[in-house]
């Protein structure tokens, strides 16, 4: 497995963090890594969903449970890769630390390949949190 954790400090309440932070349909705008997202069912808040990446376009299928204004913990349950993205709020005085977590491989055969796209989504995590910094401190 590979574990990436990305932090960043984000200058707003979070309320406006998880008002962006949230809206998971639009992930693509943020997340390079990730080409389109197709909700396939939502039970309270819980969604499961198929998205397709950018590593050769390959489809996976998600499960998201949202915790309100502390966490997003989107499982992978089917596909190429295998593990979990969370994405964690904490408020600290006037900030709130948005935390992301990877603890992600490939499956199958693609295994061997772990260690090679593990820099590619720290770096595309990296590019999703100052993104979507710049967003909601504009």
């Amino acid at each position: 497995m590979a574990t990436i954790v990305v932090q960043i400090e984000i200058n707003a309440t979070i309320e406006k963090v998880w008002e962006i932070i949230s809206d998971i349909d639009n992930e693509p705008k943020f997340w390079k890594g990730t080409k389109s997202v197709k909700t396939l069912s939502k039970e309270g808040d819980t969604v499961k969903r198929e998205i397709t990446i950018a590593f050769r376009d390959q489809k996976c299928l998600q499960e998201i449970q949202l915790t309100p204004n502390k966490e997003i913990n989107a499982k992978f349950t089917k596909g190429i890769l295998d593990g979990t993205k969370i994405i964690t709020l904490t408020p600290k005085d006037n900030i709130v630390i948005v935390k992301t977590s990877w603890d992600i491989k490939l499956t199958g055969m693609m295994n061997m390949f772990t260690a090679i796209i593990k820099s590619h989504i720290k770096s595309g995590t990296e590019q999703a949190m100052k993104s979507i910094k710049e967003e909601i401190e504009k």
